[in-house]
């Protein structure tokens, strides 16, 4: 959990989110209430499933992909245009610890 909670804080941090919930076994985030949740269960894993996370802006793009890879994550795509996927018009992709995937966007209207 101690890993998950350092790179969900660089991650979420810079989209205005905090965490609620700091337990032994979950921690939850989200900006105004907990909505995310990170939990510690044995074999517990989604296999080929993908987070997308929105974003405020380009720059909170940026910050949020950078704090998560300086704080363990892996770069899987980095900040700009969508290349044929992804849900938004500025996106990134990273890779958590434990090899979830995740996206970070920024919609287009």
């Amino acid at each position: 959990m101690s890993r998950s909670s350092e790179f969900y804080d660089a991650l979420l941090s810079p989209l205005g989110w905090r965490r609620h919930v700091n337990g032994d076994d979950a921690i939850g985030y989200g900006i105004s209430r907990p909505i995310f949740f990170i939990t510690e269960r044995a074999g517990a894993r989604a296999e080929g499933t993908l987070v997308s996370l929105g974003a405020p802006g380009i720059a909170a793009v940026k910050a949020s992909w950078e704090g998560g890879c300086r704080a363990g994550g892996s770069n899987v795509a980095m900040p700009g245009e969508p290349g044929g996927h992804g849900s938004g018009s500025y996106s990134a992709f990273l890779r958590d610890p434990d090899g979830h995937d995740i996206e970070l966007t920024v919609g287009s209207d």
